[in-house]
């Protein structure tokens, strides 16, 4: 049962009907793995955070740099030097002192990945690595947990779901196969401009907030490119890839 205090914090949520307080107890017992606090983690966490989301895992093995600070809005200048996941896990608490948030510096690696991902009922790729990424999605279809999938380059983004308590659903390797992509950009050697990583965060924690109501999920298995240059926002379905090393599609 919810407090008078969560009431009253959640109220605009509470009123829709989409959520009502049976929803906001949903959200409140919920336990959220987001990797990746830089550009998308930012917004991501934020909302999440305002949300209700019971408990939150950030995970994250960089320091805050003054680069970082034109886009990754959970930092500011004195936070320089400092590791990103004890910042943020500072700021959300301080911005929602009701939930529980857990800091994890580190690089998520696969094995790392196997022991946590199991804890959790939601992951959320903010990540900008494609090693990583590979990772989180295959440890999450192993554990069968759903798993929103963002990136950002310049003025593009793409986001895209999946929900692996279906053994039919594709997954991101069917979409992109490891090892094919030689030279992968990122926002240090290409660039980005900040509100294109606000745009899609916000989506990415639209879809885990769906994802964890129960809600239909309009990017489940569909790419979403969006482009900030013309505000061109379309949708890919995406098909199993036969012989794909992850899923196993034949």
């Amino acid at each position: 049962m919810l407090s008078r205090k969560e009431l009253q914090r959640y109220s605009r949520q509470i009123m829709l009907p989409q959520v009502g307080e049976e929803g906001q107890e949903k959200l409140a017992a919920a336990r959220v793995m987001i990797v990746g606090l830089g550009g998308l983690g930012s917004p991501v966490a934020l909302y999440l955070a305002a949300a209700g989301i019971g408990e939150l895992h950030l995970v994250d093995g960089d320091q805050v740099d003054i680069s970082n600070l034109q886009r990754q809005i959970l930092y500011k200048t004195n936070h320089r030097d400092k590791s990103k996941a004890q910042v943020a896990a500072q700021q959300l608490t301080a911005a929602n002192p009701e939930i529980r948030v857990h800091a994890h510096p580190c690089m998520a690696e696969e094995s790392w990945l196997r022991d946590q991902v199991p804890e959790v009922d939601l992951v959320l790729d903010c990540t900008d690595n494609l090693e990583i990424r590979h990772a989180i999605n295959r440890v999450c279809r192993e554990v069968q947990r759903p798993v929103v999938m963002a990136s950002v380059l310049g003025f593009s983004g793409q986001l895209i779901s999946f929900d692996f308590s279906s053994q039919q659903s594709p997954c991101y390797a069917c979409l992109f196969p490891p090892g094919q992509q030689r030279e992968v950009q990122n926002c240090s050697t290409a660039g980005v401009i900040g509100p294109a990583l606000g745009v899609i965060g916000s989506m990415q924690a639209l879809e885990g907030i769906k994802i964890l109501l129960g809600l239909p999920v309009a990017s489940r298995g569909k790419l979403h490119l969006f482009e900030a240059e013309t505000l061109e926002l379309r949708a890919l379905q995406l098909q199993g890839n036969n012989g794909c090393p992850v899923c196993g599609h034949e």
